[in-house]
């Protein structure tokens, strides 16, 4: 590694240290409903929004009505995706006349862009028109990151409640979501990407004379607006196939920082917001510096991976997979970030990294995609091993758990595991299912470990609602789209559920004053628990299936064994 990396690494890290409390202490205002300095910029279309929809604002849902709402919402977004793709031929805004979708992928699509997986067994540039990528995709990516959102928010207001079963209104979160968080932050991204030359465009495909002579289509289309909310949401679906590994999403070296800064932007902030909300700040920092000691932890391990000798090359420092405008350590603290957080875009080949690197990318989506997750899902999926680790604690020291005042019942516990148990059936048994199947077994590039592999990420990907792959594997295939569509929808929803009761259990319970037997969760101590209890429950369900693939490719690499 050279100096610029180690100051690009640490300029990455301070930054995003610096506007954790800037934007979670805006985020924090917004979801409170106070006032601040530019709200009446935003105040009248919030209030145009519920007139034209017929919102009441003032209203409360319990837990149950908010997750009606939650799930017929997204039903009705995963509907109109999966519409525009089967007609998309008679619809405008496609110049390149582009066929209808078939229905088993345009099912996957529509599911995947629902669940905020963004999962794309296709390529953009020639299957999809404009307007189903900006209609479909791109509202998606709204919708899908502020409903992440609204899950969190009512897991803060069930620690706040006292005694009470009202939670918000899922309508007025996603709004606020959206017109305060989402949409500014993506015009003001989306403007700087087209500064630095990221495409804006509903002109066709212009070709163009290569220097040999030949003849070249370059693919073109509104990128930039696609690829701002994509980073900010933790959506990740790529405009083009190669994603941000493409010079028209992702041209220059600054375009590609600020794209990595924004992937881990609003999920970082998020824990101030979270602490600000309770009225403890402390309380954020824990969880912020609980994601923070973990990334650099796997951060470390990716470089001195990929900046290894390489056993069978006899060099450190591969290029292989990944681009030379960005290098080696770029393409590793890019990859660290899209798999930390639920994002799944990418600069450089997952598949071309090294076996350990490779390792790490599998376990940053195995663990739930907490490190630091995706919008709203990172934090109240680390907020589920919180319950976690105060019951363990709680049963170490003799005493009722209990986290902010609240005890931690059994019901609490048992939902606690149902969320971290959904994707883990997911990952696990669909990868069993594929390995022994025709159908899973044919679709893979590489023999041995490494074919594994890519199955085994592909499972991963979908349950963690990643949407980032081990390159090879072809899961355009009947099989693979429906597979992967359910184990999305497991991995979404069989998180979101058991939080929503679990906040909705906390909400009716009351707050007890904390006393000297208190088993304090805003010190170090703490933090080391929850990494221990994260890697504990989280990483080691996953040793065996990473022991075939991954790790036993490194140790045959290392003895210069090649398949």
């Amino acid at each position: 590694m050279k100096l610029n990396d180690f100051i690009e690494i640490i300029l990455f890290l301070g930054l995003l240290i610096i506007m954790t409390p800037v934007l979670g202490y805006y985020m924090a205002k917004v979801f409170s409903a106070e006032d601040f300095k530019f709200k009446k910029l935003f105040l009248w279309f919030e209030n145009m929004m519920y007139r034209t929809c017929g919102i009441d604002s003032n209203e409360q849902m319990n837990w149950k009505k908010y997750t009606c709402a939650l799930l017929i919402f997204n039903f009705f977004g995963f509907l109109i995706v999966f519409i525009l793709q089967l007609v998309q031929k008679s619809l405008p805004l496609n110049p390149q006349h582009l066929t209808n979708v078939n229905s088993t992928l345009a099912f996957n699509t529509a599911i995947s862009f629902m669940t905020n997986t963004n999962w794309q067994s296709y390529a953009g540039e020639t299957t999809l028109s404009y307007l189903v990528q900006m209609l479909g995709l791109t509202v998606q990516n709204f919708l899908s990151a502020a409903t992440g959102m609204a899950v969190l928010l009512v897991f803060i207001r069930g620690l706040k409640n006292r005694l009470s079963a009202e939670l918000g209104s899922f309508w007025v979160d996603i709004t606020r979501a959206i017109i305060y968080v989402l949409l500014p932050l993506s015009i003001i991204v989306a403007l700087f990407l087209v500064s630095q030359g990221v495409v804006q465009t509903f002109n066709n495909y212009p070709q163009i004379t290569t220097l040999e002579g030949r003849t070249q289509t370059l693919a073109i289309g509104p990128a930039a607006s696609q690829i701002a909310i994509k980073q900010l949401g933790t959506n990740g679906g790529g405009f083009f196939n190669a994603n941000s590994a493409h010079p028209f999403e992702n041209p220059t070296p600054i375009s590609n920082f600020v794209e990595m800064l924004a992937i881990l932007l609003i999920p970082a902030a998020l824990t101030y917001t979270f602490g600000k909300m309770i009225k403890s700040a402390r309380q954020g920092w824990v969880l912020f510096f609980t994601m923070l000691i973990v990334f650099v932890t796997c951060l470390t391990l990716m470089l001195f991976s990929e900046f290894s000798p390489n056993t069978i090359f006899r060099i450190p420092g591969i290029m292989e997979g990944k681009e030379v405008r960005f290098g080696i350590t770029n393409s590793a603290l890019w990859a660290n970030a899209t798999t930390s957080a639920s994002n799944g875009s990418v600069n450089a080949m997952h598949s071309s990294l090294s076996p350990l690197a490779g390792f790490i990318t599998m376990l940053n989506i195995m663990l739930g995609e907490i490190i630091f997750g995706g919008v709203g899902s990172g934090l109240y999926g680390l907020l589920i091993f919180v319950i976690v680790t105060v019951f363990i604690a709680g049963l170490l020291v003799g005493r009722t758990p209990e986290y902010l005042g609240k005890k931690i019942d059994a019901f609490d516990v048992k939902m606690a595991i149902i969320g971290i148990l959904a994707p883990s059936f997911v990952i696990l048994v669909f990868t069993a299912i594929s390995v022994l199947t025709p159908a899973g077994l044919t679709s893979i590039l590489n023999p041995g470990p490494h074919g594994f592999s890519e199955i085994l990420y592909a499972f991963s990907s979908a349950a963690g609602n990643n949407g980032s792959a081990f390159a090879g594997l072809n899961a355009n295939t009947d099989y693979y789209n429906l597979m992967m569509a359910i184990g999305m929808l497991i991995g979404r929803f069989g998180v979101i559920i058991p939080v929503m009761a679990i906040a909705g259990n906390l909400s009716l319970k009351k707050i007890i004053p904390s006393s000297a037997g208190t088993f304090r969760t805003d010190t170090g101590l703490f933090i080391f628990l929850l990494i221990s209890v994260i890697l504990i429950v989280g990483a080691l369900t996953f040793v065996p299936a990473l022991s075939l693939g991954p790790l036993v490719e490194h140790f045959l690499m290392m003895a210069g064994i090649t398949f």
